[in-house]
């Protein structure tokens, strides 16, 4: 009776740990290579502005087609004065050629990627590029350019947009195809890497990203970022 007796207070007490501190901090895993610490996201966490949920104004378009929008202006332009800007290499293969390793570019271009090898750091995963099959390897807006424009690029001039759209030092990301498709244009209270080993990297290019434009975040958002930390080293 005494070994059961003492089973059931060891249960009861893992029961209780759970409870005290989420099920995200338990287990630590090494984080991705490049996450920030804990220390680094907690200051993050401390100084973007939190809002209660995410505005709807309207008027988002991305596309550029006859009689769209194209609120961030074309996609992976060089014609914008973030880095890589007006470097006559797009932005997509400029986070291309940044992020794969065993680079190849198409003959007679010093800018078009053909081939690579990527670590995705969401899934863990090798991922091979061709061109040949692009949908492969995706790059990210890894602060959805749908949720900037609610929580606040709506109100900003269209070149800070256009930056923002192709900022391949904060906000691009070459990722898993099919892992940025199930992302779409979903938030941290809605979205985390498959790989709990992404958590804190994703955390910190978020709120990294979040901070230098100046955009908020919604009180789910921080939440599910601040569960997140407590399990960075």
């Amino acid at each position: 009776m005494r070994g059961w007796a003492q089973a059931w207070a060891l249960c009861g007490a893992v029961v209780i740990l759970l409870a005290a501190v989420g099920c995200e901090t338990i287990g630590q895993v090494t984080p991705a290579p490049g996450s920030p610490g804990r220390a680094r996201l907690e200051r993050l966490l401390a100084t973007v502005r939190t809002v209660p949920s995410r505005p709807h104004p309207g008027g988002y378009q991305r596309g550029c087609g006859t009689g769209q929008g194209c609120v961030f202006g074309p996609a992976w332009t060089d014609d914008h004065d973030g880095p890589g800007g007006h470097d006559g290499c797009d932005s997509r293969n400029s986070v291309l050629a940044r992020q794969l390793s065993a680079v190849t570019f198409r003959p007679g271009s010093t800018c078009v990627v053909a081939a690579g090898e990527l670590r995705d750091p969401y899934t863990g995963q090798q991922r091979a590029f061709t061109r040949a099959d692009a949908k492969a390897v995706q790059i990210d807006h890894v602060f959805p350019l749908a949720a900037a424009w609610d929580l606040g690029a709506s109100g900003w001039p269209l070149p800070q947009r256009v930056r923002f759209a192709n900022d391949i030092d904060y906000n691009l990301l070459a990722v898993d195809g099919r892992t940025n498709e199930d992302k779409g244009d979903r938030t941290p209270a809605d979205w985390l890497p498959p790989a709990r080993a992404g958590h804190c990297f994703y955390a910190g290019k978020y709120l990294t990203t979040a901070d230098r434009y100046g955009l908020p975040i919604t009180r789910a958002d921080r939440a599910r970022l601040e569960r997140v930390v407590r399990a960075c080293p």
